[in-house]
């Protein structure tokens, strides 16, 4: 565990850090790779309520899924983020899932008819279930360790839990089957959130994520909005569209870019996107956990950048382009 938290420094002498609960979940997990010794967790019902915590000030930070490599976005999480105060992130995570197919003591195969777990984790098992348990239900959770818990306390409406082995030994059940997947392998990405703060310096491989509404009824707008990143040389990571709340057919785009807003093309991209969008909402610059490093294009260095704001710089004050003021000896020799 790190004891250097990203993100503003919380008040008080310990770090509270709300998260997708109850204990026993994926994303504790993921807490555990930034929270300091010390840190006070905060299980919550939901990934918008560990963001409303921030919100209100009751934790210093949140941890919640964002990503999952089978089924995309977390829509809850994206749709949090992008509305109310504004939160940014600070940091992301990575964690393998893998699944378990839990059960009380004594439970027999043939009795599994229905099976608790979050949605999420179910579309990631949907194939195995039905190969395995023909014609079982899904029966949705909150998350997948709320769903052992409620199995453990008899109050479950459901006969198994898939759910990780964290759980399975946390809420005293058996695995009655290991390993369970449609795709082994699969990922889920995770966040740190903070109230805003200084943006951090980029390390040269970074993330800055943001959200973009489309102008209404406007032919070629996702284009123009696309063009924004291309004509700078930003690349995108992911793009994803959500609705926007406020009619039907009308969509805000979530986006991470491969870049830190203190680069001068990212900074180029967001002018533009500022200028043509009703609304842009930054949601943080934070180190990729990969470490994978942005692949800066010709002429889109911030050295490419800051040289063409001093050429332009040098026609309004009176020079040719070449640095010399315009009437002034030349510097070479005459012949």
């Amino acid at each position: 565990m790190t004891t250097n938290i990203p993100g503003p420094a919380p008040l008080g002498d310990k770090l509270r850090i709300a998260f997708l609960g109850p204990f026993g979940t994926f994303t504790e997990q993921a807490v555990h790779q930034v929270a300091p010794a010390g840190a006070t967790l905060l299980p919550m019902t939901s990934a918008p309520q560990a963001l409303a915590a921030v919100r209100r000030g009751e934790a210093d930070r949140a941890v919640v899924p964002i990503e999952n490599s089978i089924e995309g976005g977390v829509n809850a999480t994206l749709d949090s983020l992008s509305h109310g105060d504004p939160l940014v992130i600070v940091a992301e995570m990575h964690v393998h899932v893998v699944f378990q197919l839990a059960v009380l003591p004594g439970t027999r195969p043939e009795d599994i008819r229905r099976i608790g777990t979050h949605p999420h984790a179910w579309a990631q098992c949907r194939g195995w279930v039905e190969e395995t348990f023909p014609g079982a239900i899904h029966v949705p959770a909150t998350s997948t360790a709320a769903a052992a818990e409620l199995l453990s306390d008899g109050d479950a409406s459901f006969d198994a839990a898939l759910c990780n082995a964290v759980s399975v030994n946390t809420y005293g059940l058996e695995a009655l089957f290991t390993d369970v997947a449609d795709n082994p392998g699969a990922i889920t990405r995770f966040v740190l959130v903070a109230r805003p703060g200084a943006v951090p310096s980029p390390t040269g491989a970074d993330k800055t994520t943001i959200q973009v509404a489309l102008p209404v009824n406007e032919s070629g707008a996702l284009l123009t909005l696309l063009e924004q990143f291309s004509a700078r040389g930003v690349d995108l990571s992911r793009i994803e569209s959500r609705p926007s709340g406020d009619g039907l057919g009308n969509y805000t785009f979530s986006i991470d870019i491969v870049g830190h807003i203190r680069e001068e093309r990212v900074q180029a991209a967001l002018v533009g996107l500022h200028r043509y969008s009703p609304e842009v909402r930054f949601m943080g610059s934070y180190p990729r956990v990969d470490g994978v490093r942005a692949s800066v294009t010709p002429g889109t260095t911030d050295e490419a950048f800051r040289a063409g704001r001093a050429w332009v710089a040098d026609l309004l004050h009176g020079g040719d382009g070449t640095g010399e003021v315009a009437g002034s000896a030349p510097s070479w020799p005459l012949v």
